[in-house]
């Protein structure tokens, strides 16, 4: 008898903070606060300081104490002031020299390294000779990244692997003139094999939904899944060729060296061999903010906390803080992206027979239909691979993890200062989860703890079916539906296509989400 539908619980808005794509909104992606500084030895010495003291002469006029007295209670008080300085100073640099945060490599990383700079044989760094095809979906404005630092790592990471090991397949939409330039000249310098492509991704041919003003518009998560799908149709056009590994790079900068390591040096078994479904480095929009929160969830698919280290919440076990704040190079998480992972590449080539009619194989980049509910496609690919390897069991593991040694960077300054903000991490720690309290994370998702096939009702948002043109009409229906892969993905939300968008507009737009029914 099939299982009784269960109810599934209310829902409340998942904030969407950050993406994940190179063609993300605006709003999304490049916000970046400037720090402010705060000199305790200025405080201390300030006219404010000075005023505490004056003012304090003035509470106690009355009982006159001793010129004495006054000076000795601002001394006192600006020596707290210095100490206090003084031993935040202290803790500081002993952290930054002493318990620096992912900054020594565990000692295989270091023989790869050795292995990388004692020659410059092509291919050394991929001493089993694994084939690595590599995909990257670009939005390259004047061809910026392909013919600058983006291009120039590409080209080192394909010596390190070897051109004979490597398929590159670079795909941009609607590129302009200087991106076609600099695409054409890249592939002049490629010795591997490779589908370097520019074209024009037909928007007709994605689905459109209908939003309550009346119009036809195209979920923003439709389209950057078709483009990455794009990307990766070389791989399925010599089907005699196998791959070992498949890596999917961002519009990120990143060391060549990096990417190795996290192809080949995560999670390793008693053979040397990495071993994983997928792997994650992590991305920073600046030295200090982590990135890729849209894709990202923890072990027990939770959002994430506020962006920067240790990054993820206590809520529940705490399976991927703790994983973190033990230093490993494998961090237990359900989903991620970190602009650049790596893949195990079977399962986007290989048909799996699976009992459930729902299943994705092989793996392809997908969105919600739902109208109102939106899931990043790089966090949905990541719940369908763990659904194909593991079914409902993930046991202690979902072969998914981040690798917080590996780290990349939307521009190349903060790539550089990458190394030397990391030394001091530790000391965030407290502060970031006191944070996560007072602000409420993770925010909570209703629909986290639904599992692939079970039998639910959800309120979907539709349009009434009597209602056309101007009267046109919608509201939310207790839907019973199977579960998919994922859901802990998504949020009440909705960001789709601005198709013509006027000077000054965004390329993308929020549709504002209709009350839910009290």
């Amino acid at each position: 008898m099939a299982p009784e539908a269960r109810r599934s619980e209310e829902y409340e808005l998942l904030p969407r903070t950050s993406t994940d794509s190179a063609s993300a909104s605006d709003t999304d992606l490049r916000y970046q606060p400037t720090p402010r500084k705060l000199s305790f030895l200025r405080l201390a010495t300030s006219p404010w300081s000075r005023q505490f003291c004056l003012g304090f002469r003035n509470i106690n006029s009355k009982s006159r104490p001793s010129t004495r007295k006054r000076r000795s209670s601002c001394r006192i008080f600006r020596s707290i002031i210095l100490v206090l300085a003084g031993c935040i100073t202290v803790l500081i640099i002993f952290t930054g020299v002493f318990l620096p945060s992912y900054t020594h490599l565990p000692e295989h990383y270091k023989a790869l390294q050795r292995t990388c700079a004692a020659s410059s044989q092509p291919g050394r760094g991929n001493i089993n000779n694994e084939k690595v095809f590599i995909a990257a979906a670009l939005y390259d404005p004047n061809g910026e990244l392909v013919g600058g630092d983006w291009g120039r790592a590409v080209l080192k990471l394909l010596d390190l692997l070897g051109p004979d090991n490597v398929h590159l397949s670079v795909y941009e939409n609607d590129a302009d003139t200087a991106a076609n330039v600099a695409l054409k000249e890249f592939e002049k310098k490629l010795k591997c094999n490779s589908s370097i492509t520019s074209g024009h991704l037909p928007l007709e041919d994605i689905p459109r939904i209908t939003v309550p003003t009346g119009e036809r518009r195209m979920k923003r998560i439709a389209f950057l899944a078709e483009v990455r799908n794009r990307a990766l149709r070389p791989l399925h056009a010599n089907p005699a060729i196998r791959y070992d590994r498949l890596l999917y790079i961002n519009d990120v900068m990143f060391n060549p060296i990096d990417a190795v390591h996290l192809l080949f040096s995560t999670n390793i078994d008693d053979d040397g061999r990495a071993q994983y479904g997928a792997v994650c480095a992590v991305d920073f929009i600046n030295a200090f903010k982590f990135y890729d929160r849209f894709a990202t969830r923890d072990f027990e698919g939770y959002a994430m906390g506020i962006p920067f280290y240790p990054w993820f919440t206590d809520a529940g076990d705490a399976v991927s803080r703790k994983d973190v704040l033990e230093q490993k190079d494998a961090v237990r998480v359900r989903a991620c992206w970190g602009g650049m992972t790596a893949f195990e590449a079977k399962w986007f080539t290989e048909t799996r027979p699976t009992e459930d009619s729902f299943s994705v194989s092989p793996l392809q980049f997908r969105y919600e239909d739902d109208p109102f509910w939106d899931a990043s496609e790089c966090c949905l690919i990541h719940a369908d691979l763990t659904y194909l390897r593991h079914g409902h069991d993930i046991a202690s593991s979902s072969g998914i993890f981040t690798n917080p040694y590996i780290r990349v960077a939307y521009d190349s300054r903060s790539l550089g200062w990458l190394g030397f903000t990391r030394r001091f991490e530790r000391l965030y720690s407290p502060i970031h989860n006191m944070l996560n309290h007072l602000v409420g994370m993770p925010f909570w998702n209703g629909r986290r703890l639904e599992q692939p096939g079970e039998k639910v009702v959800e309120k979907v948002w539709s349009w009434d079916k009597k209602s056309t043109g101007e009267d046109l009409k919608g509201s939310y229906h207790d839907v019973e539906r199977i579960v998919l892969p994922g859901r802990f993905c998504g949020g009440r939300a909705l960001l789709v296509l601005n198709d013509e968008p006027k000077p000054g507009e965004k390329k993308w737009m929020t549709v504002p989400l209709p009350a839910l029914p009290p």
